[in-house]
């Protein structure tokens, strides 16, 4: 099965397939560049991504996976990854990429029934959201929560596929953010600290169901290409 490699370093049991893993990250942390470490390390142990960028422009996604020693064109082609669109749709625009997606819940469900729900089993598959919190600009936060707890969540159990979804720590009620939690197999933080005489980008895993694991706080740095490295 490929690697969570960022994430494997604080369990001490392998991980089960079907899993959906929820982070929370500050909105100056380095989740971003840490979601792409996870991505390229999951592509080179041979696994299939489905990266849904919302944060930047697909060809800046493609770019910064190059620098991390991803050969992008030839897995798009193989079909090993897809990379979805979703910022273009934020500025109000069409995308002319190849894979997109509905923000707006009503075509977002047609979707799931007629598309998504028919696909087969995928264990070699990681889906990635790198800021789910933009759902809440387009739809209400109840049926968007609702949403994702009946249509999104669930099908990584039917899949057998990994998810990971990320949101904007402080940004939504507590009830969206419990509500996640509770459906979620594991939970990460990602923290910005300022308290020192630097700033420092952290990282822990805050609960994991039937996985041992280490719940300290570990810095993580990034190399030249961006590559998030933890400290242990």
């Amino acid at each position: 099965m490929p690697q969570l490699a960022l994430i494997e370093r604080f369990l001490t049991d392998p991980l089960p397939t079907g899993l959906n893993i929820l982070v929370e990250f500050d909105s100056k942390s380095q989740w971003y560049a840490a979601s792409l470490t996870i991505a390229a390390e999951w592509l080179k142990t041979g696994g299939e991504v489905f990266y849904n960028s919302a944060v930047q422009p697909p060809e800046l996604t493609r770019s910064s996976l190059n620098k991390l020693g991803v050969t992008v064109d030839s897995l798009e082609q193989e079909d090993k990854l897809r990379i979805y669109d979703m910022y273009t749709q934020t500025l109000g625009q069409k995308s002319n990429e190849k894979f997109t997606a509905p923000l707006k819940l009503n075509e977002l469900s047609i979707d799931f029934s007629q598309r998504v729900f028919r696909a087969g089993t995928a264990p070699e598959r990681l889906r990635i959201w790198d800021n789910l919190s933009v759902f809440a600009r387009f739809n209400d936060e109840d049926r968007w929560v609702e949403f994702e707890l009946t249509r999104r969540l669930p099908l990584s159990k039917i899949q057998k596929s990994t998810l990971i979804l990320a949101i904007m720590r402080g940004l939504h009620s507590d009830r969206t953010y419990k509500q996640l939690e509770a459906a979620a197999d594991g939970v990460i933080d990602f923290r910005f600290d300022e308290t020192g005489d630097r700033t420092r980008n952290l990282m822990r895993i805050s609960s994991f169901r039937q996985v041992h694991f280490d719940s300290r706080w570990r810095e993580v740095q990034f190399t030249n290409n961006y590559e998030a490295v933890i400290q242990i």
